[in-house]
């Protein structure tokens, strides 16, 4: 189903321009920091649950504790 689409995948499947170049991802969900061992979630929008950002998000995201919903 269209809306089952993950937004951020493990490989890129668009041709690339840079490696190791993107330190962190911002969306409309989340904050998201790449680093050696892989995502971290740092923030969410507000409402939105970290099993839903996951269920968005191929590779698994790791969290230091309770991720924070972001202040506008």
């Amino acid at each position: 189903a269209k809306g089952d689409e993950k937004k951020i995948l493990r490989r890129c499947t668009l041709p690339l321009t840079a490696m190791k170049a993107v330190h962190r991802i911002i969306t409309d969900l989340a904050v998201i920091d790449v680093g050696p061992q892989g995502l971290v979630l740092l923030e969410r929008a507000p409402g939105v649950s970290v099993e839903e950002i996951q269920s968005k998000t191929e590779p698994k995201l790791a969290t230091t504790g309770a991720v924070p919903e972001m202040t506008f």
